[in-house]
């Protein structure tokens, strides 16, 4: 998969306001990770829904998942967002030309 499709990939992810709050509540939350549980009780969102959400930022490969003893554990791939704001802002400013149409 190229840096571009990667990188929309985890954009349209992105693109729906419960995986957003989701993953932003995860991001405040750092590398101490949150359960599923915990997301819900923060977000008023039942396990299900946060599930079927989770398995989507987990798709994208924006959130990392690990079990601990009955709890699912989750937390943001740091890399992969930073690599997502990289990309996105790797050539801010740089100018666009317009290319010129070869001559028939």
């Amino acid at each position: 998969m190229t840096e571009h499709q990667t990188t929309a990939r985890a954009l349209a992810a992105l693109g729906h306001d419960t995986r957003l709050a989701i993953f932003r509540l995860l991001v405040r939350a750092g590398e101490d990770a949150l359960t599923v549980g915990e997301i819900g009780a923060h977000l008023n969102a039942a396990p299900s829904t946060l599930a079927h959400h989770l398995g989507a930022l987990v798709d994208a490969g924006l959130i990392i998942q690990r079990r601990d003893g009955r709890n699912i554990v989750n937390r943001v791939d740091f890399n992969v967002m930073r690599a997502t704001l990289s990309f996105l802002t790797s050539e801010c400013c740089t100018g666009v030309s317009l290319l010129k149409e070869s001559a028939a």
